[in-house]
C-alpha cells in the first residue's frame, strides 16, 4: 500500500475529526483498516468530533470482519461512548448486527447494559427494532436488567409494543418475570401502546398474560380500549371487548367515553362492537 510508506500523517483528520482508520472502518474496508492499525503511529481509538470511534462505526454499519481486525489490536477500547453516551454494542444492536453484538459480548471489558443519554439500552434498542435475534442474547445473560426503563420510563417490552414488533414482544412475555403492566412517563403501558396502534397480534399476547391489566388509565385517564375506539381499531375493540372486566363506560379526563371516541371519529364498525 505505497500511500502508507511516503511518510504521510496516519492520523490526519477531515472537518469531522474523522482520520483514515475511521473512514475505512465506516466503508467496511478490511484491508485499509489492516494495514493502518499495524502502525504505531495510529490512535486506534481515535475518536470524531461526535465522540465516536472507528470500532463505534464499524460496529454499526455490520462490518464484521473489521470488528474482529480493530478487537485483536491491544489498544482498543470496545466500550468507549460517543457524545450520545452510546457504546459500539449499542449500536449494533440497535441495528440488528446479531454477529457483531456477539462478539462484543464475548468480552470482558463491554458493559452488555450500558446506558446511553436517555437511559436506553443495546436491548431496548434491539426491542425497540425488532430483532429478535439479538434480544435473544441479551436475554440469555444474567447482567442485563429486562425491564430496566430508559428516560421516559419506557422499557424494551413497550418499545416493542409500541412500535410493532410482536415476535420480540413474545420472546419477553414468554420469559415469565418482564412485568407487562410499567407504566411509562404519560402512564402508558404496552397494552396501551398496542391497542391505540392496532397492533391485534400483540393484543392478543398481552391479554392472555394474567397480570395484564386491560382497564389501565394514563394520565388522560384513556384506557387501551379509549385508545382503539379513538383511532377505529376494531380488531383491538373486538379483542378487548371481549375480556372479563372490561370497562366499556371508563371515562377519560373529558368525560369521553370510548363510545363517544369512536363516534367523533366516525368509527361505525367500533360503534356497533362498543353497543353490543
Amino acid at each position: 500500500m505505497p500511500l502508507l510508506s511516503k511518510g504521510i500523517q496516519m492520523d490526519s483528520v477531515d472537518k469531522s475529526g474523522r482520520t483514515p482508520l475511521l473512514h475505512a472502518a465506516m466503508r467496511g474496508n478490511e484491508l485499509v483498516v489492516r494495514e493502518l492499525v499495524g502502525k504505531d503511529s495510529v490512535v486506534v481509538n481515535m475518536p470524531d468530533h461526535f465522540g465516536r470511534t472507528p470500532l463505534s462505526y464499524a460496529a454499526a454499519n455490520g462490518h464484521e470482519a473489521v470488528v474482529k481486525q480493530l478487537l485483536r489490536h491491544d489498544g482498543v477500547a470496545p466500550d468507549l461512548k460517543d457524545l450520545l453516551s452510546r457504546t459500539p454494542i449499542s449500536y449494533a444492536a440497535g441495528n440488528g448486527h446479531q454477529a457483531i453484538v456477539k462478539l462484543l459480548l464475548e468480552r470482558h471489558d463491554v458493559e452488555a447494559d450500558s446506558r446511553d443519554h436517555r437511559s436506553r439500552t443495546p436491548l431496548s434498542h434491539a426491542a425497540g427494532n425488532g430483532f429478535e435475534e439479538v434480544v435473544k442474547l441479551f436475554l440469555a445473560r444474567h447482567d442485563v436488567e429486562v425491564d430496566f426503563p430508559d428516560c421516559a420510563n419506557q422499557t424494551p417490552l413497550s418499545w416493542a409494543a409500541e412500535r410493532g414488533y410482536e415476535g420480540v414482544v413474545r420472546i419477553l412475555i414468554q420469559r415469565g418475570d418482564v412485568q407487562t403492566n410499567l407504566i411509562d412517563n404519560s402512564g402508558r403501558t404496552p397494552l396501551s401502546y398496542a391497542a391505540g396502534n392496532g397492533y391485534e397480534g400483540i393484543v392478543k399476547l398481552l391479554v392472555q398474560h394474567g397480570d395484564v391489566d386491560i382497564n389501565s388509565k394514563d394520565h388522560q385517564d384513556l384506557t387501551p380500549l379509549s385508545w382503539a375506539a379513538a383511532a377505529g381499531c376494531e380488531g383491538v375493540v373486538q379483542i378487548l371487548t371481549q375480556q372479563d372486566g372490561i370497562e366499556l363506560d371508563s371515562t377519560d379526563v373529558f368525560g369521553r367515553t370510548p363510545m363517544l371516541l369512536a363516534t367523533f371519529g366516525g368509527y361505525e364498525r367500533v360503534l356497533k362492537l362498543l353497543l353490543r
